[in-house]
């Protein structure tokens, strides 16, 4: 193994996890309520295919989002995916009057790391850095004599490490563990027309744990031919940490107000269940089918049980490689998918859905095992049955898988 290579990787991984930690490509007022905009843990690659992955595994790539495909990785493979992601925004929301307001936005940032490597046969880890949620806008509005404005950052990230197993031909098994971090603040600014401002300040911190449980069946259906099942589950909990409230008013020359309590008991997060169905022929083609489901209405949000929906998303993609021996543009890997999501947020008595379409390319770099996926990703969101803000996405993801052999042994002649 090469020692001076993995200590490299590790300190690069370790400084861009830092500035990761406090970076959000996030860009809408949604985003202003619950816990912000939620992940799926999706690579760049998965992106690409609408997020699928819980039926996915690969010796040549990772695949957090069901940790027993950990157990598939080659026995002399080290892999490292690090993600970017740039989003261009376009709204338009319609008053009670009838009036159409529209902007635009531009953003971005790194979306995540991970790093993967064996263990020994059948056996595979992973680390890495992933986003939680994210909350991030800023729009204001007249009031009588004066001008209300808001604005909303940060994101809860987490740092999670996870083993996959194989314990049958066919069968894996696995588990990520996680520890759950950060802040979102959320910033209300009422400015008079006499030039006074008043600052109301809501800030949610979170430092907890969490656990992603994982499985996958393959069965060979024919010669180089497999179908994949599988299901991941996260159990709900409550969440620990704390929330503070800051307001201060600049007309007066007095000290801000302050008060800070601790969640426990207040806020939670449900049970998460992930079921996939992937078809494999020929390691050239993969297609998979997978389902989502949160039942947000039974946590709890500032111990208020029932404000939040049940959250649902279906997704399908495929991935093509012409020839993984062939000329360079035959071997690249070719992706398109879709998907459907209901979120967990209700606004104003609206549900808010989200779909988008996303397709991409995998190009491998020459005299290499490191494929560079690079893609676009469309989508639209909406409040119902109320539009309320109606929201375009255009993503730019970019993704860097490096595959490294660096567990074959030295040879001594």
């Amino acid at each position: 193994m090469k020692i001076r290579n993995l200590i490299c990787t590790m300190l690069i991984a370790a400084t861009a996890a830092i500035g990761a930690a406090a970076q959000t490509g996030t860009m809408t007022p949604y985003s202003r309520y619950g816990l912000g905009i939620l992940s799926d843990n999706a690579t760049a690659a998965q992106r690409q295919m609408g997020g699928v992955g819980y039926a996915m595994h690969s010796g040549r790539t990772i695949n957090v989002m069901n940790p027993a495909s950990y157990a598939r990785i080659d026995s002399m493979t080290f892999l490292f995916d690090m993600g970017l992601d740039v989003t261009c925004l376009w709204n338009e929301e319609t008053a009670a009057d009838g009036t159409r307001t529209r902007s635009n936005d531009f953003g971005g940032g790194l979306d995540y790391i991970t790093m993967q490597f064996p263990i020994m046969r059948g056996l595979g880890a992973s680390i890495g850095l992933l986003p939680y949620s994210s909350v991030g806008y800023a729009f204001g509005n007249s009031i009588d004599n004066g001008y209300a404005s808001r604005s909303g950052s940060g994101s809860i990230n987490e740092v999670y490490a996870g083993l996959g197993y194989s314990p049958l031909r066919g069968l894996s098994i696995g588990a990520n563990i996680a520890y759950m971090f950060g802040s979102t603040y959320n910033d209300s600014y009422a400015i008079t027309s006499g030039g006074s401002t008043t600052l109301f300040e809501r800030q949610l911190e979170v430092h907890d744990w969490n656990l992603n449980l994982g499985l996958q069946y393959s069965l060979p259906i024919a010669r180089r031919h497999e179908l994949t099942i599988g299901a991941t589950f996260s159990p709900g909990k409550n969440l620990h940490g704390n929330i503070a409230e800051f307001a201060y008013d600049q007309s007066f020359d007095s000290a801000p107000t302050e008060s800070e309590e601790s969640i426990d008991g207040r806020y939670s997060t449900p049970y998460s269940l992930g079921v996939g169905l992937g078809l494999t022929l020929n390691e050239r083609l993969h297609i998979e089918v997978d389902g989502t489901y949160q039942p947000w209405s039974k946590a709890k949000y500032a111990g208020i049980k029932g404000d939040l929906n049940d959250r649902y998303k279906i997704a399908a993609g495929m991935q093509f490689v012409p020839n993984p021996r062939g000329s360079y543009f035959r071997r690249a890997h070719y992706r398109v998918g879709a998907f459907y999501n209901r979120d967990y947020l209700r606004v104003r008595g609206n549900e808010l859905k989200d779909f988008g379409i996303g397709a991409g390319i995998g190009l491998p770099v020459p005299g290499f095992k490191t494929i560079v996926n690079v893609g676009l990703e469309w989508r639209h969101r909406q409040g119902s049955p109320a539009a309320l803000i109606k929201e375009n996405y255009l993503n730019i993801t970019l993704g860097v898988n490096f595959n490294e052999m660096w567990f074959r042994p030295t040879k001594i002649y």
